[in-house]
């Protein structure tokens, strides 16, 4: 069997300021090391325990932090941005999906670096009418392909308002319990290290391929994204298959999750574009 781990950084253990999530940022290496750690101990545990291979799937920022030179045999990683189906590529090859270091959705209270996939451009996003968080938008997809998430590690708040709602299945780990946006209260990463080999081990006992419990969006999939500011929409608005609604709101409809996904990375690459334009005007 194959595993597949997709890993963030905003819902990692410690992480609480821009300097740990961005590339040039003072305390990035420290981000790093920390992730890199976290997705070891689970893979290891993973592979102990049933899981031939595992492949992980860099997916925060540009999507290259986690130490390359440290993964054993049994794991591939996919890295760099942008790529189709951007924080869950390659789960179609996979028999289980993990999700680490996952953050709450936009607008959520008291949660470290709350936001939907992109912080600088996006508000809501909304499948069939439910606002999602990454965690839902990626699960959604890992559906699709008939793949399963056993386990979710991360901020306290997302795992309560979304893993234990739409995945109660899934064994869950907290990492960290925020105090505000930008503070967070983490356990040691002894006492973590033997919560993710518990959780991980737990999760991939119990699995069981063709009978596990999937999470997967009705079809047609509508698809309702709200912009922080009325030029993104704008630009959205250019794509034929895209519905202006309102100033800052569009959606579109289309016949699969993975469609719906590529269509919505699509549009957060031109709002990033349309960002660096007016940067630089």
């Amino acid at each position: 069997m194959k595993a597949f781990i997709s890993v963030d950084l905003e819902g990692m253990p410690y992480i609480v300021t821009r300097g740990h999530l961005d590339i040039k940022g003072a305390l990035y290496e420290e981000a790093r090391k920390i992730a890199t750690k976290i997705t070891l101990v689970v893979a290891d545990e993973l592979h102990k325990n049933g899981f031939e291979e595992v492949l992980v799937a860099d997916s925060h920022g540009p999507m290259v932090n986690i130490h390359v030179e440290d993964l054993p045999e049994y794991v591939e990683i996919v890295r760099g941005f942008p790529r189709p189906l951007s924080m869950v590529a390659g789960v179609e090859e996979c028999n289980a999906a993990v999700f680490l270091g996952y953050h709450a959705k936009f607008g959520t209270a008291k949660s470290s670096f709350d936001h939907t996939y992109s912080g600088g451009s996006i508000r809501k996003v909304e499948v069939n009418g439910v606002e999602a968080s990454e965690f839902l938008l990626n699960a959604y997809v890992a559906g699709e392909f008939k793949v399963p998430v056993i386990m979710v590690a991360g901020e306290a708040q997302l795992i309560k308002d979304d893993v234990e709602k739409w995945a109660p299945w899934a064994e869950t780990v907290t990492l960290k319990n925020s105090l505000s946006r930008v503070a967070a209260k983490s356990p040691s990463i002894t006492k973590l290290d033997k919560e993710l080999r518990k959780a991980a081990k737990k999760s991939a006992l119990k699995f069981k391929p063709k009978t596990a419990k999937l999470l997967v969006a009705k079809k047609p999939v509508n698809m309702r994204v709200t912009f922080l500011a009325s030029h993104f929409a704008d630009a959205a608005e250019l794509l034929p298959t895209v519905k202006r609604v309102d100033g800052l709101t569009i959606e579109y409809t289309v016949q699969s999750m993975s469609e719906a996904y590529k269509t919505f990375e699509l549009l957060a690459l031109a709002a990033s574009g349309i960002n660096a334009l007016l940067t630089q005007m």
